[in-house]
């Protein structure tokens, strides 16, 4: 399996003026964003890059994100996506476990967030839209790295029990065969789809589902910086997009959008749906309301990240995560990794070509998450007869807030560093529009105050806007097991805490 830059570069000879990435104004051609990324291949070059090297990319949904992204790999690098949300510590923290050399970072970065990177090891290039291609060189096209099926391409960051992200690897095999089976098998694209892209491109799912998926197929992506449904009903009319795709928080806010104020979506043709269990009342208004089909998936980063979908040509199920994609196989086993009795609910276990090479430099942790060859995914779930599968349950602690990961111990250790606080259980919330909501029980020190609105405060300033928790409360005692041990799944939220 070749390079995952090479998938740009056959593209751009097929269809060189055909509209690759659009933001506003902005349009880049095929040609012209694989000689943009070749530029970036030979600014690195003169860097002293070297194949392997690392490159935080830390960008929001602009086109110069696929530029670096195609640059990077380009020049036979590892791509190491970065949430343009996340503060300075976690940025530090980015950089120095991956060894990062780079990062190119949007311009309006914070300085705390630049100097942070910089005290890692990486030097920050910053990226201003419309200027950054007058910052790169003009010479000879860079070449397309040779690089093997298990090279790692990227490296995606998703939080473990410990508090600390691991690092997914990603081979360019991963990536290059999810996209192809997303963009050939389940989205049937072609030349004249247009992707909205409204998701996240540093997130797993917006990097196949979207852009790479796009590029394979020849489509045009249509980005968002951020998500707004009125502003993306306007693009869906004015653009006439073809595929949304999108996390349950979005299809609900176009619901509700478009019922106010409709506009002709009339080109939309399908829906694609991840991240979180999509309520069925909300594929129930959506496709009345726009008479397009939401197909439901599911996936990790570390299964690159498509493993299970409800396929176009097949029935679908509603509230099914559907069946596994071509070439992958999914299994239910026990604790103990043994297969569980038919009709029986157990964790998902996933073996294919989209499976991780492992966590970077974790040997322990990416021994402990497969057994026999199977990825253990920690969700569990059960199927039916006919071979559909349902998630039941998380073994992980795991809150999907608004389709984004959010794991407890990394709240509750921000919240440990605050000297009111003696102990703290950071559990998920029922929502209806963003799945979860992130709630706190906070016991504080003998002789030590702090209000609730004041750790709220202090972990906000401490991590990315949407990990912060919006309901705390303070309670005499927190329950714990025989060990002494926190046992989140007994903590009970006051009635006050909101969950709308």
């Amino acid at each position: 399996m070749p390079n995952l830059a090479l998938a740009l570069s056959e593209t751009a000879t097929m269809y060189p003026d055909h509209p690759a990435v659009r933001l506003d104004d902005t349009t880049l051609s095929y040609a012209e964003l694989d000689q943009a990324s070749a530029r970036v291949a030979t600014l690195l070059g003169i860097e002293g890059f070297q194949p392997g090297d690392r490159v935080g990319v830390m960008l929001p949904n602009v086109p110069e994100f696929a530029v670096v992204y195609y640059g990077v790999l380009r020049a036979g690098g590892v791509v190491v996506p970065m949430n343009p949300l996340l503060k300075e510590r976690e940025v530090e923290y980015y950089i120095q476990d991956s060894g990062a050399r780079y990062l190119f970072g949007s311009h309006e970065l914070a300085k705390g967030v630049t100097e942070a990177a910089r005290a890692a090891g990486a030097r920050v290039i910053s990226v201003a839209p419309g200027e950054f291609a007058a910052a790169t060189p003009a010479g000879p096209e860079a070449d397309i790295a040779n690089r093997a099926a298990d090279d790692t391409a990227v490296i995606l960051y998703t939080s473990g029990t410990t508090g600390h992200p691991k690092g997914a690897e990603l081979t360019h095999a991963n990536l290059s065969r999810n996209a192809h089976v997303t963009a050939v098998t389940l989205l049937g694209l072609e030349s004249t789809d247009v992707i909205l892209g409204c998701l996240p491109l540093f997130h797993a799912f917006g990097q196949t589902c979207c852009l790479n998926a796009a590029v394979q197929a020849g489509a045009t992506m249509i980005l968002m910086a951020r998500f707004d449904p009125s502003r993306a009903l306007d693009v869906v009319a004015q653009e006439r997009v073809t595929v949304f795709a999108g996390v349950p928080i979005m299809y609900s806010a176009l619901v509700e959008q478009q019922a106010a104020s409709p506009r002709d979506t009339a080109s939309l043709r399908l829906g694609i749906s991840g991240g979180a269990a999509l309520p069925v009342e909300t594929i129930r208004r959506f496709e009345a309301g726009f008479s397009c089909m939401i197909l439901e998936g599911y996936g990790l980063s570390e299964t690159s990240p498509v493993a299970s979908f409800n396929h176009p040509q097949k029935e679908r199920k509603v509230g099914s995560i559907g069946t596994p994609i071509a070439g992958v196989e999914f299994r239910l086993v026990d604790d103990d990794g043994r297969d569980v009795a038919p009709g029986e609910s157990g964790e998902i276990a996933i073996r294919g070509h989209n499976v991780m090479k492992g966590y970077w430099h974790k040997p322990e942790e990416t021994a402990a998450a497969f057994v026999d060859g199977w990825f253990k995914t920690g969700d569990v779930a059960r199927v039916d007869e006919d071979g559909y599968y349902y998630i039941v349950d998380r073994k992980k602690d795991l809150i999907i807030r608004g389709g984004f990961n959010v794991y407890p111990r990394e709240v509750e250790e921000v919240l440990y560093e605050h000297p009111a606080v003696l102990e703290a259980a950071v559990i998920g919330l029922p929502h209806e529009s963003l799945g979860e909501e992130i709630g706190a029980a906070v016991v504080l020190r003998n002789g030590e105050w702090a209000s609730p609105e004041q750790l709220q405060a202090f972990v906000k300033e401490r991590l990315a806007p949407y990990k912060y928790p919006r309901h705390v409360w303070l309670m005499d005692s927190l329950p714990k097991g025989p060990t002494g041990k926190i046992m989140r799944r007994l903590v009970v939220a006051p009635k006050e805490a909101s969950t709308k």
